[in-house]
């Protein structure tokens, strides 16, 4: 009895020893199909037109979100430029997609300052305001670093993530855009996003 027991046990331990090993190889040459990345949260906020607006904006078509506040001095301004700039190559190519500003600053940045600094550089864009405490939440979502600096009487500055972050029309995300990539890279990443270039 002891030696069939025996004999058992050795079976069963080496069955299971080489399901094991089974498995680990199939992973190996058989990867499993990769999630997409989930950034980001719901939330209800304010278009710089006075429109409300909700995360059903980045799920409506392919988007290039990017956070940043309307007092800085060359980042936020130079990127929305950059954005306007390669979307009308984009449309020139048959495609589109839509640039989402979600200011850091709602304190200062209000709906109506929003209205004038957003139309300066072009159509397409929808700047996004709120209370301060919903706005951060957001970019916490994000992962959006920012950080208030130079702290005066009269105004301050704000360190922040300058990240381009692109979605697709179902709003999951598919890459980023760096301050730093050539306009070249960038044209590119947005030729796939918006289905110009495979």
């Amino acid at each position: 009895m002891r030696r069939t027991a025996l004999i058992t046990a050795v079976f069963v331990i080496c069955l299971a020893g080489a399901f094991a090993l089974s498995e680990y190889l199939a992973r190996q040459y058989y990867p499993q199909p990769v999630q997409p990345v989930r950034l980001g949260a719901a939330f209800s906020l304010t278009a710089h037109d006075g429109s409300a607006v909700t995360e059903q904006l980045l799920g409506s078509r392919p988007s290039a979100l990017f956070f940043g506040f309307t007092h800085c001095p060359e980042v936020c301004p130079t990127t929305l430029n950059d954005l306007s700039v390669l979307r009308e190559q984009i449309q020139q190519a048959g495609g589109d997609f839509q640039i989402v500003f979600v200011t850091l600053d709602p304190l200062r940045d209000t709906q109506d300052v929003l209205a004038q600094y957003i139309p300066y550089f072009g159509s397409g864009i929808t700047g996004i305001t709120g209370p301060e405490g919903e706005i951060h939440a957001l970019a916490r979502a994000w992962g959006v670093f920012w950080q208030k600096n130079n702290i005066t009487p009269e105004g301050y500055n704000i360190d922040h993530t300058a990240t381009v972050f692109l979605l697709d029309e179902t709003g999951s995300f598919k890459g980023t855009i760096d301050f730093h990539e050539s306009r070249d890279i960038a044209l590119m990443k947005l030729k796939r996003l918006t289905k110009l270039a495979l």
